[in-house]
């Protein structure tokens, strides 16, 4: 894995593009510390920093075709390049390097964009055409791996991280009113938006052309194209439900599942595994174990707070498929003494304190001298895992009689995390439930409770801030849908939903890419094959959600490799300390100053005596999660405020004469 950059633009002397790229390359160095390289010609500086996976003796980048017309920096790992290249290589091509980045670059040369299709990868990708001055943007298909632009006076700036974006002087800091709302309802920005106005992500799945100052963006994967647009009838469901087929789908997605498994394995590194003790993290470690002959480390988080605390299933797991393995131990005080760090890699507010634990976890893999990690995110969206998933299923049964009393009794049947949520008689949490409880049309049905919650934390929003936000509320009210979603199967609806607001733009950025990127350590993931997306998609719902079991099918391949008190337990969502993270014993020292009047007015966010009221309350009384979720939204605004805007500090160890390679082209 690596880190990527470059500017596009009309600038003089290759000394001062070169000196640029250094900067940015000086601000993503922790992405790739191996190596560094950068390519200069008329205009165009194009810089990676390496973090050696494949072919460590000649893999560093930039890399070119054989008549160095073409020139790519990448950041990612391509897991079909074996196979691409014997392709290629009997066209003619000929390779000077043994890396999947050289497999891109011919096979752009032979295809130019549909280059991405035959692609099974996580990766983005900038490929710079020297004939024909243009510039080629890449990123994967459900966005694994990130990547910012910018354009400013006809110059087009790009990187893996923001901070490297801010590294030239003409590019300004400032939150977005719009996105910071959006991150108050939906966990984060919805792309292309960041928190920063003018600065934009490559959405997942898409591709753009920088060429002649024209900018342009394009898809060429979409989640709804691979989604059935019927909903199979109760014939067909008992057809699914046969045992004779449901044991060759199992059959089937065992087959994909080790593929997928086999090829995240290819590293000239050693690859080691998160291990949660979940059902999906604990199937990859013993398909590794079981289908190859790997020594495997795996490692995982254990919580002074027993009620995150998933250990005993660690140990079991680890045990039984026989890993070296080892554990970070987190606690609340840590959470909290770490977190500027990580928002600082996060680069946007968050309303979780889950990456953090992330962060020291990655930390721990990195002190052990591995850089590439198999885990399993992805499961749950593909196989229908979460609660909202069931959540929503119940809801609709019940808005088929709406003055039943028993079916509302199903909803006890979820969150088992919850202390005594089963035996709840809350007539406040029914009326929760029924809040829009006959709109099962609307295509956000699912999604909408959760929405509507997460906005109450915008109680704590500045009269400043809001009056910049209500002119514009009808550009951003709900995520963009396709307009066949309602010939979709429901659980279709709700998949997609959860895919696209918050896979990409929060699993796998804030508590995935840049956390495990912040100490040099790359994450794979098998259930995000996209044979597995298809497959998964391609699936009668009736086996990933069967009744208000989740991952039904999912589990029954599972039950082929693991014991049944992993399989079948009850689910628990990873979650963080929160509220004894920042207030009490364990207060951080910049907590004091980041939530003083001062700084909050000075941010305009928030209004302070809102602010004021919620930490008062914090110091006398448990928070409920609403209020835990706008602490975390606070602090870490005000953070990113703090360390992007009021203090931003570009200062940092830039690359050295003898560890960086240097392209110039012929000016």
């Amino acid at each position: 894995m690596c880190g990527i950059v470059g500017i596009i633009g009309n600038f003089g002397k290759r000394e001062y593009i070169e000196s640029r790229i250094r900067k940015m390359l000086g601000m993503i160095r922790h992405r790739g510390p191996d190596q560094f390289g950068i390519y200069v010609n008329n205009g165009v500086g194009l810089g990676n920093a390496r973090l050696s996976i494949i072919d460590l003796s000649s893999g560093q980048q930039p890399i070119s075709n054989e008549s160095e017309t073409l020139w790519i920096v990448y950041n990612g790992e391509v897991y079909n390049y074996i196979e691409l290249r014997r392709e290629l290589e009997g066209k003619g091509h000929r390779f000077t390097t043994n890396t999947d980045t050289e497999v891109i670059v011919h096979l752009f040369e032979d295809y130019g964009e549909n280059c991405l299709n035959y692609l099974n990868g996580q990766f983005s990708f900038a490929i710079w055409d020297s004939h024909k001055n243009q510039l080629f943007l890449a990123r994967d298909r459900v966005g694994v791996r990130p990547l910012f632009y910018c354009l400013v006076n006809n110059t087009l700036y790009f990187s893996s991280e923001i901070k490297a974006l801010l590294a030239n002087p003409e590019i300004h800091t400032e939150i977005d009113p719009v996105s910071l709302d959006q991150i108050f309802t939906y966990w984060s920005p919805l792309s292309p938006r960041t928190i920063f106005k003018n600065i934009f992500e490559i959405p997942p799945g898409n591709y753009a052309y920088f060429n002649n100052r024209t900018f342009s963006i394009n898809s060429y994967w979409q989640l709804s194209q691979v989604i059935p647009d019927h909903k199979p009838d109760n014939q067909q469901k008992n057809q699914y439900t046969s045992l004779e087929s449901i044991n060759d789908y199992v059959d089937e997605l065992e087959e994909l599942l080790i593929d997928s498994v086999q090829v995240r394995l290819r590293s000239d590194v050693p690859v080691g595994a998160y291990l949660s003790g979940g059902l999906d993290s604990s199937l990859t470690t013993a398909i590794i174990k079981k289908h190859t002959p790997n020594y495997l480390d795996t490692f995982s988080i254990t919580f002074e707070d027993e009620r995150y605390d998933e250990g005993k299933y660690q140990q079991q797991m680890a045990k039984l498929v026989g890993t070296n393995h080892q554990t970070v131990h987190i606690t609340s005080k840590d959470i909290g003494d770490i977190f500027p760090q990580v928002i600082w890699h996060t680069e946007t507010p968050i309303l979780r304190t889950s990456p953090a634990p992330m962060f020291l976890l990655s930390k721990l893999v990195n002190q052990h001298q591995y850089k590439v990690v198999i885990t399993g995110e992805g499961a749950d969206e593909m196989f229908a895992g979460y609660d909202i998933f069931k959540e929503a299923k119940v809801r609709r049964f019940w808005a088929d009689q709406p003055e039943s009393t028993l079916r509302p009794q199903l909803l006890k049947r979820l969150y088992p995390y919850i202390p005594d949520f089963s035996k709840s008689q809350n007539p406040y949490l029914m009326a929760f439930f029924m809040q829009g409880l006959s709109e099962t049309q609307n295509p956000y049905y699912s999604h909408q409770l959760r929405w509507n919650s997460t906005s109450r934390c915008k109680r704590l929003f500045s009269n400043e801030l809001l009056n910049k936000i209500n002119p514009q509320n009808s550009h951003h009210h709900h995520p963009d849908i396709p307009l066949e979603i309602n010939q979709w199967d429901p659980l279709h609806k709700d998949q997609f939903l959860e895919i696209t607001t918050f896979l990409s733009t929060y699993l796998l950025s804030s508590q995935g890419d840049r956390m495990g990127m912040a100490n040099s350590v790359e994450g794979r993931f098998p259930f995000l094959d996209h044979r597995i997306i298809e497959y998964a998609f391609h699936l009668p719902p009736i086996l990933k959600l069967k009744g208000l079991l989740e991952k039904y099918i999912l589990k029954k391949l599972a039950a082929r490799y693991l014991p049944n008190n992993i399989v079948y337990r009850f689910k628990q969502p990873y979650r963080a300390p929160i509220q004894a993270s920042f207030i009490g014993k364990n207060q951080p020292e910049y907590i004091l100053d980041i939530l003083s009047t001062r700084r909050i007015k000075q941010a305009g966010l928030f209004d302070p005596d809102a602010v004021n009221i919620l930490v008062n309350k914090a110091k006398q009384k448990p928070l409920t999660e609403i209020d835990e979720m706008a602490l975390v939204g606070v602090i870490s605004s005000q953070l990113i405020d703090d360390l992007f805007i009021q203090n931003y500090n570009d200062k940092t160890e830039m690359p050295k004469d003898d560890h960086i390679k240097v392209i110039a082209a012929v000016q």
